[in-house]
């Protein structure tokens, strides 16, 4: 079966799904008023509180609390998940080996018990990333402007990293800065750091923030530094085919 469900399940099928999704290694779910106990590089208890609970089949382990991206409490790939019942109730348990940490999770009450054996065999295609940006302007340097000239792609200064380090056309030293997303004020002023450190050894330097937007804060604050916005959008590039294996073969 490749999705099992129930709700307000009792200890019983909690016990039967959890087996079946465990040995089928499949992705398991629970919505469960719970307390959570965590002992490993320092000790956490977190009262009873209604939580998402997912287990991977590669052993990671993420507690979920209502807000937030973050969960709450989690372990790694590599940890070994088990349950036990003690006095009518189900603690699940994490381990981790190295460093020793334990995750256990007291459920008092299962809302709904879930697992999902997955198939997914892709690895993430990341399209138009910065690197593919700072390809793209080297290939064609006067996509930013008429007569700049790249000269060398991740320069390292003592602030950090320039993503492209240039010259005009009146020979004036330009770092660019490359977001593939929205730029925002950070962005500006990690730019305007590596513009001020340029200065110090060679007077007049250029600031350029290439993205495909600005923020309203960092359009406003580009204009009061003296900093110079290009709009660029990544490069898109077509996704190469894979085979898809179709069944999961069994060791």
């Amino acid at each position: 079966m490749k999705v099992k469900s129930k709700e307000n399940p009792s200890v019983e099928e909690v016990v039967e799904i959890l087996s079946e999704g465990l040995s089928n290694e499949a992705i398991i779910t629970l919505f469960a008023h719970c307390s959570v106990f965590y002992d490993g590089r320092a000790k956490s208890e977190l009262g009873a509180g209604d939580r998402v609970i997912m287990i991977k089949p590669d052993g990671t382990f993420l507690i979920h609390q209502k807000e937030k991206r973050v969960p709450v409490n989690w372990q790694p790939p590599g940890s070994i998940v088990s349950f036990q019942i003690e006095e009518g109730k189900i603690k699940l348990r994490s381990v981790r080996r190295k460093p020793k940490e334990i995750l256990e999770v007291e459920l008092l009450k299962v809302y709904l018990i879930s697992y999902f054996q997955a198939e997914d065999y892709e690895a993430l295609n990341l399209m138009g990333s910065e690197a593919e940006m700072a390809d793209l302007i080297l290939q064609n340097p006067s996509i930013i402007e008429e007569g700049f000239k790249a000269l060398q792609k991740e320069k390292p200064i003592k602030h950090g990293i320039i993503d492209i380090y240039g010259v005009d056309r009146d020979g004036n030293i330009v770092v660019l800065e490359l977001k593939r997303r929205r730029a925002d004020l950070h962005a500006v002023s990690q730019l305007k750091r590596y513009v001020d450190a340029l200065k110090e050894e060679h007077g007049s330097v250029r600031g350029i923030l290439v993205a495909p937007s600005l923020t309203s804060g960092a359009e406003k604050l580009l204009k009061d530094l003296g900093l110079e916005f290009k709009k660029l959008n990544p490069p898109k590039r077509e996704k190469a085919r894979k085979g898809k294996q179709k069944t999961l073969d069994m060791l």
